[in-house]
């Protein structure tokens, strides 16, 4: 049973069409809140900070061009990652009695979620690797940004493994918005710490 995560990592972060080497932690208290701290780095020096965080059902962005807060969309956006995220803490699909799996074919599933705060629900389609049994991906339609009029579909590829704490765990993960060209994010996990006291952390800033 995983209680909390705090997901070290390193990526590399395309914003306004440019790459850049990047250092980042997640801190979920499980299937409830998230926060990021996100840098975006040249020559191992911070460029960009990003601090955001999903707390109670709300969505707080501090971004490099302003922040985003109080807005139906960006909360709607933060529950998606919230359980997209999840792949870091992989039993809380089973263990969470709010989350439901409906069978689509053999290597195909609908994950349903709890939109936090609410009674409504969301949903993934998930897909598995026929031979492994592993995920390889999943998807859901979701806000990009708080101006647009429709949602876009939001992918989560796995593209490697790692073993941590007796689980495989997702590392790289790439993530990425249908009509790019390229992922926005492509992730390796550092270090998973599970069930730390994260009530306090949580709502902090920075490392």
């Amino acid at each position: 049973v995983i209680d909390s995560a705090v997901i070290t990592g390193t990526a590399d972060l395309r914003f306004m069409g440019i790459t850049f080497p990047s250092r980042l932690r997640f801190t979920h208290d499980a299937g409830r809140s998230y926060r990021h701290y996100i840098e975006a780095t040249i020559w191992g020096w911070p460029l960009l900070r990003v601090n955001e965080h999903f707390i109670e059902g709300r969505g707080r962005l501090e971004l490099p061009f302003g922040t985003i807060e109080n807005d139906p969309k960006t909360d709607s956006a933060g529950n998606l990652g919230l359980w997209g995220e999840s792949i870091w803490l992989p039993t809380l699909f089973i263990t969470d009695p709010r989350v439901r799996w409906e069978a689509i074919d053999d290597t195909t599933a609908r994950l349903i979620v709890p939109v936090v705060g609410t009674e409504a629900e969301d949903s993934f389609t998930v897909h598995f690797d026929a031979e492994t049994g592993l995920l390889t991906s999943m998807e859901a339609l979701r806000w990009k940004n708080s101006s647009d009029m429709e949602k876009t579909r939001w992918i989560l590829e796995a593209r490697g493994w790692i073993e941590r704490h007796g689980m495989w765990l997702v590392s790289p993960g790439a993530v990425t918005w249908a009509g790019d060209s390229a992922p926005w994010l492509v992730m390796s996990v550092d270090d998973v710490a599970y069930n730390a006291d994260v009530s306090a952390y949580i709502r902090a800033r920075g490392l």
